[in-house]
């Protein structure tokens, strides 16, 4: 059960085994599902996977989900085990593993191995995938075709796109080609050039922007509303005005989910955080110790000792 859920709540019937009390049961992709089975990873057989339905049923309810950023098979796998409900393959790749300064190197083509990844490791959580910056600003007709790699690629479930309501067509477009869409509004990494740098978006006058880009996009099908820098009374009016669910980073708590780029949660990546940021773990500590125990197990012998040798 996720941790996040109570017995009886939307997501929880997506993350357990059928029964006769819970939801229709969804039913065997009826084309095959592959080789691999979900067994494999210690997840019944059985287990439905989250979908953007459960999400906004989960609104509905007044119950709240669990988003993490994931780039590789293990931390896909732990997360998915672990009950976050949605794993985000964010541009912030760029950054939290090519080493980038900032999201905008990034490509399509890199995009999709992290998604490859992350879909590989993932059973139950719903994966969402970035369009990288300058994957889809130059036409709708670029936007389907970057969709279409990253899910049949990628093998992702559906994609997440930064921008207001201008881009309201093109999120109908992709939805209308059976592309889930979530949308990405407030601070908007991929235009931090424009924005004039890492700035809190939504204040003052500014807030109603905000609440029209969020209705026009869910109006055009987009399935959430992601706010990232946005105060916490501008992030409850746009929660009010949709009725999808919103996500929120740095956006306060009245959101229905929350997100966070996992270095951050876990503590791998050091230095001046965000003040939304809060770190849940020291794993480079313990990296860090494991390694130095090990480089000098090695340089004084110890390891591999006779337990360890053919």
């Amino acid at each position: 059960m996720s941790p996040t859920s109570t017995p009886d709540s939307p997501l929880s019937t997506a993350t357990a085994v059928p029964d006769a009390a819970a939801e229709p049961a969804e039913l065997a992709a009826p084309y095959g599902a592959g080789a691999a089975t979900a067994t494999a990873a210690g997840i019944p057989a059985k287990a439905a996977k989250i979908r953007t339905h459960h999400l906004h049923a989960a609104k509905q309810a007044g119950e709240k989900f669990a988003m993490l950023t994931a780039y590789d098979q293990y931390t896909a796998q732990i997360f998915d085990e672990a009950g976050i409900e949605v794993l985000l393959v964010g541009d912030s790749a760029s950054n939290n593993v090519l080493g980038n300064e900032t999201s905008l190197p990034i490509t399509l083509d890199e995009m999709i191995i992290f998604c490859r990844a992350v879909t590989a490791g993932a059973k139950r959580a719903l994966v969402v995938a970035d369009l990288p910056f300058g994957s889809y600003e130059a036409s709708t007709e670029q936007a389907v075709a970057s969709c279409v790699r990253l899910m049949k690629e990628g093998l992702v479930h559906a994609v997440k796109m930064e921008g207001g309501a201008y881009y309201a067509p093109t999120v109908r477009a992709l939805t209308q080609a059976g592309i889930p869409v979530m949308a990405h509004i407030g601070f908007t990494p991929q235009s931090e050039h424009m924005l004039g740098g890492y700035r809190v978006q939504g204040r003052g006058d500014m807030a109603q922007a905000m609440i029209d880009d969020a209705v026009a996009l869910a109006d055009a099908g987009a399935f959430c509303v992601l706010m990232e820098m946005v105060p916490a009374t501008t992030a409850a009016a746009v929660d009010a005005a949709v009725e999808v669910p919103t996500v929120g980073i740095g956006a306060g708590n009245s959101t229905t989910g929350q997100v966070l780029v996992w270095q951050d949660m876990a503590g791998l990546r050091t230095g001046k955080m965000a003040k939304f940021v809060k770190q849940y773990a020291q794993l480079r500590t313990v990296l860090a110790d494991a390694a130095k125990e090990y480089g000098q197990e090695v340089r004084s012998g110890v390891f591999p000792g006779p337990e360890h040798t053919f």
